[in-house]
């Protein structure tokens, strides 16, 4: 696939960045206003369209909509009732675009009635009293932009296999950043706070689920360069050191969350699948770390116009094992277990530590094959092979692990 992300340089724009960050603020807190809660602040996103960032619609006065249109640079409003307004995106100060943006609300209907104060940033300026000159990169704001359709592309490519509460792929004004939240279905412990200029009972909202979420940032916040992100909350033991695509990815100590540098993924042959691993490693150690009930929640990747098959309907105590033959290629030191269903190769790796101790170290299965039980039918073939041969199994890999706690008549090979 060719890759289409385009180039994005965090220092050389960062200070129109940091404006067109404020000017969404400006907008979020009006749209904030105005708009019912829903979980986890999600009525008061922004989402990418072909031209820059929308609000959707926004129940005040005859209903009216803010875009965000980072082709022409312009601020414009349209209302339920036929009404348009605009105004440039240009160097600037906060005051200034808080004015104009107030007026455009007024001259559509709507009442531009908001907190002026912004959340998320260190020292926050309210806006009407922000007279500090900004710049405005059009170039960059345009390069911007073109990432964001990119990552809106595999996020919700990323979304279409999850069957749990997912949220939608949508952008926070607050912290400037692109997001994706999987959930597992269980409460969450009260979380702490303490996130600066944000009253702590909205953190706690946020998280009053668990979680595995991931992102993008355009920079900024402990990173000089733009990255992607992924973190669980709460982050279940063993997350931080568990194994995540592509090479790239790291864990990040000061921000207790794994990155994956944009660099990375707009270098690579094929960006969409390098992100792609990232987000769905990442998922999976938090949910085989945290025993989330993957059965449960997951499906294949969605394709366009082909509904999804019926299997992923049934409970998953209901659905079939596979019936495609398990193979074993068994090393003095290293083996795996691995099947082919309609085309495509599922694997299992292990190490043998002496004669009578096997240690299951990674299970890969495509996600071509996901909700399928193509991983529980590998797991299941070792547990037979460890029975009949009478060798004990270290279940390392965090899969085959949550897989075997699931059932305890898998139980009776485990080393004690």
């Amino acid at each position: 696939m060719p890759n289409h992300w385009s180039e994005l340089d965090y220092l050389g724009w960062r200070e129109t960045c940091s404006a067109l960050h404020l000017y969404l603020q400006v907008a979020g807190k009006y749209r904030l206003a105005h708009t019912p809660w829903i979980n986890h602040s999600w009525h008061a996103t922004f989402y990418v369209t072909p031209r820059g960032l929308t609000s959707s619609l926004i129940a005040d006065g005859p209903g009216i909509e803010i875009l965000f249109d980072l082709h022409d640079h312009q601020v414009v409003g349209t209302s339920g009732d036929g009404r348009i307004a605009s105004f440039s995106l240009r160097p600037m100060t906060v005051a200034e675009f808080h004015g104009d943006f107030c007026r455009l609300v007024s001259e559509l209907g709507g009442t531009p009635r908001f907190d002026g104060t912004p959340n998320e940033v260190p020292n926050p300026v309210p806006f009407g009293e922000d007279h500090r000159d900004r710049p405005y990169d059009r170039d960059a704001v345009q390069r911007f932009h073109q990432a964001l359709v990119s990552i809106d592309r595999v996020f919700k490519t990323f979304r279409t296999s999850f069957l749990g509460k997912c949220s939608p792929v949508h952008l926070f004004w607050g912290s400037f950043d692109m997001a994706v939240t999987r959930f597992s279905g269980r409460r969450a412990p009260l979380h702490g706070g303490g996130i600066p200029a944000l009253p702590d009972d909205v953190a706690q909202e946020a998280y009053d689920r668990e979680v595995s979420s991931a992102g993008f940032w355009p920079g900024g916040g402990g990173i000089d360069y733009p990255a992607f992100y992924a973190y669980a909350y709460p982050a279940p033991h063993g997350f931080r050191s568990a194994p995540v695509q592509p090479d790239a990815a790291f864990w990040h100590e000061g921000m207790s969350e794994f990155i994956l540098p944009y660099e990375a993924v707009q270098a690579a042959e094929d960006g969409d699948a390098a992100l792609l691993a990232f987000l769905q490693s990442t998922y999976e150690a938090a949910a085989d770390l945290g025993q989330w009930d993957r059965d449960l929640l997951e499906c294949g990747l969605g394709r366009p116009a082909i509904v999804r098959p019926t299997d992923a309907l049934t409970p998953p105590d209901k659905r079939k094992l596979p019936e495609e033959p398990v193979l074993r290629e068994d090393g003095p030191s290293k083996g795996r277990y691995h099947m082919t269903v309609d085309g495509v190769e599922a694997e299992m790796t292990y190490s043998r530590a002496g004669d009578t101790l096997v240690i299951i170290d990674h299970t890969d299965v495509p996600d071509a094959l996901r909700g399928r039980r193509v991983g529980e039918r590998m797991v299941r073939q070792a547990i037979e092979d460890a029975r009949r041969e009478g060798f004990a199994i270290i279940p390392l890999c965090p899969f085959a692990k949550a897989t075997i706690d699931r059932h305890p008549e898998l139980q009776d090979v485990l080393r004690r």
